[in-house]
């Protein structure tokens, strides 16, 4: 066992960097404890190692008095002077075991004692090493992949990867990898200092490539005039694979804010995005003025009709159809970022919605006139356009009123020599069985 203890303090003092005489203060105490639980219950031991040699030594500590009631603790003083004639009562006497006596019980302490020590030792050295880089960058490697069954049923297992960073392990959890990012073991990463856990086998590192706070790591260490402090992020919101909004401004006037992050050719904030897998990114101004800020954060969408509610929060705006898609984003995700930069909710409406009715009347009104009267779709269009929406709107119209209107002679008469057939078939069959009365009413009202 002496030979074993040596080379655990060796092995932990020059790999572990714990010092020798801690580990022999931590086994000792381990065994004595333990003994105690166990063998040796009621006795007050003392364990010994050499930290050059690794030999054991251990002892049962008696109290010298003059009756003895704890065989287990005490000694008669008579017996105790005849080991050391100058031993007084209350003395203690020191008086060497086998340490084979402990036996399989003092070998599972030493290995416990040895790693709660390396634990703890391990726990303080990551504290002190890396609690001051929380809210930092760190690089790393993939070392493993550990897989979990998700707690919600009928759900895939999740991926979680481990990774060693100068020799400490984190975790990247697959929540807090970006969507569609892909790892391997032995790729190189980059990823924030979140904070630091209690791992099954010791401190552990905690990262996130999700965060709203590594884009912003990242903005420091790519874009010099914000470490500086030149330039300013007041606001970052991110929805992680999808699209970043950075509101940012300068103290110094003579500085672009957004020219800054963008860099030449837009080579800074390429450089992010590359990181980030794609995910896009949206540099703006930012203004204390809303209405200002609001425009800026809707470029290059171009607002209209904008109601500010002040009371409820609300901004209430029209945009042309054409950018409806852009600022409204996949599934809403846009308009939703843009809300949460603004801190301000949003209620969006299409300026061109009264327009698109009123083209979808108008086409209903060209396919009436076109089954009724039998006119060109173009012919019809153009009845439509002067107000001639149904067929019974034909009624003392002449030939010479609908050429001014500019119809050609030929379908002039068409449209006439339709409208007379329809008359009368309408009067035929007054009824009405095909509610084609119905129909052109509800038309010739909507448009």
């Amino acid at each position: 066992m002496n030979q074993q203890i040596l080379t655990i303090l060796e092995y932990m003092e020059k790999e572990k960097g714990i010092p020798r005489m801690e580990m022999v203060r931590t086994i000792s105490d381990a065994i004595v404890f333990a003994a105690q639980k166990s063998v040796t219950a009621g006795q007050n031991l003392e364990v010994s190692i050499n930290p050059k040699t690794g030999a054991l030594k251990a002892y049962s500590l008696l109290t010298a008095v003059d009756s003895v009631g704890d065989v287990d603790r005490e000694i008669h003083i008579q017996r105790a002077r005849e080991e050391n004639p100058e031993i007084k009562i209350g003395d203690t006497v020191r008086r060497e075991i086998d340490p084979g006596t402990l036996g399989r019980i003092a070998a599972q302490a030493a290995r416990y004692a040895i790693s709660q020590s390396v634990r703890e030792h391990e726990r303080i050295r990551v504290t002190g090493q890396y609690e001051r880089h929380v809210g930092k960058i760190v690089s790393g490697t993939i070392i493993r992949k550990e897989i979990h069954e998700s707690r919600f049923p009928g759900k895939p297992p999740m991926t979680d990867f481990v990774v060693s960073v100068d020799g400490t392990e984190g975790i990247l959890a697959q929540r807090d990898v970006i969507p569609g990012e892909e790892f391997r073991v032995g790729n190189s990463v980059r990823a924030l200092l979140v904070g630091l856990s209690n791992g099954g086998f010791g401190p552990m590192l905690t990262l996130s490539r999700t965060s709203p706070h590594f884009v912003a790591a990242l903005l420091q260490l790519e874009i010099s005039e914000l470490a500086d402090g030149t330039v300013e992020v007041v606001r970052l919101v991110r929805d992680a694979g999808y699209r970043t909004k950075i509101a940012v401004r300068s103290r110094d006037p003579r500085v672009d804010p957004v020219g800054s992050c963008v860099g030449s050719h837009g080579i800074r904030i390429k450089n992010i995005i590359k990181e980030l897998s794609g995910e896009k990114i949206d540099v703006m101004a930012y203004s204390d003025d809303l209405p200002k800020f609001f425009q800026e954060a809707l470029r290059p969408a171009i607002p209209q009709n904008v109601q500010i509610d002040a009371v409820s929060q609300r901004i209430r705006f029209e945009v042309p159809e054409s950018d409806l898609a852009l600022v409204i984003g996949r599934g809403g995700k846009n308009a939703r970022l843009t809300s949460r930069l603004l801190n301000w909710r949003l209620d969006i409406a299409t300026a061109s919605s009264g327009q698109v009715k009123f083209d979808i009347n108008v086409q209903k009104a060209v396919e009436v006139l076109n089954a009724h009267v039998g006119l060109p779709a173009d012919c019809a269009s153009r009845l439509v356009a002067i107000g001639i929406t149904t067929p019974d709107a034909l009624e003392g119209v002449t030939v010479a009123d609908l050429v001014d209107a500019g119809l050609k002679m030929k379908d002039a008469v068409l449209a006439l020599d339709g409208y007379k057939s329809y008359k009368k078939s309408k009067e035929t069959n007054s009824s009405g069985e095909d509610g084609t009365e119905e129909k052109q009413g509800a038309v010739q009202s909507a448009v």
